[in-house]
């Protein structure tokens, strides 16, 4: 399901996309499609890039607007049909590495940059699976570092919805692992709220 399209991007991991609403198409995303902590899939040719939401911004150009309306937001779609609501979501993605050629996954920086425009789109379940399954079996995260050097105040909250939406779908061993993680950033994060 698509959900969004790339507008820009502040570096090579961190992109900005405009969640699609009724003008893009008729039937928009809901909010529980983009909400975050929302793994996405952007397809660059023959690549699938993972990335997760980590922030929200609103765009609403009308909010420093004084002059005076010449008609109601209600009428404008009859008496000015050219106007546009220019009003709208925008969503930070960091990109946690690529599924090339649907099979070989890794974590970390993907080689291929993603033009303005590109469609972004709620990751599939079995896409989110294969992409955090080890060789092993089990589950990894070796974009941990990564995540948390570029996503500041937000990446241990970031992390820990990882952790819950990664412990619905693997072993017993796996859970003890990520439930130690959890406990490790729920920690950091309480020494980190003392300090002032």
């Amino acid at each position: 399901m698509k959900i969004a399209k790339i507008v820009s991007s502040n570096s090579h991991l961190d992109y900005v996309a405009r969640i699609l609403d009724t003008l893009d198409t008729e039937k928009p995303p809901s909010s529980t499609d983009f909400g975050f902590g929302q793994f996405v899939s952007i397809q660059v040719e023959t690549d699938e890039i993972i990335g997760i939401i980590y922030n929200s911004m609103l765009i609403n150009p009308e909010y420093s607007s004084f002059g005076p309306r010449l008609s109601p937001v209600m009428e404008n779609s009859i008496f000015s049909p050219d106007y546009l609501n220019e009003q709208g979501l925008l969503v930070g993605i960091i990109l946690l590495g690529t599924i090339a050629d649907k099979t070989v996954c890794s974590h970390g920086v993907p080689r291929r940059l993603i033009p303005p425009g590109q469609d972004v789109s709620k990751a599939k379940r079995d896409s989110i699976d294969r992409f955090h399954a080890s060789e092993n079996g089990g589950v990894k995260i070796h974009y941990f570092s990564q995540l948390v050097s570029n996503t500041g105040s937000m990446a241990v909250p970031l992390m820990e919805s990882i952790i819950d939406e990664l412990s619905n779908n693997c072993t017993p061993e796996d859970i003890k692992r990520l439930n130690v993680l959890k406990r490790s950033l729920i920690w950091q994060r309480a020494l980190g709220s003392m300090r002032l």
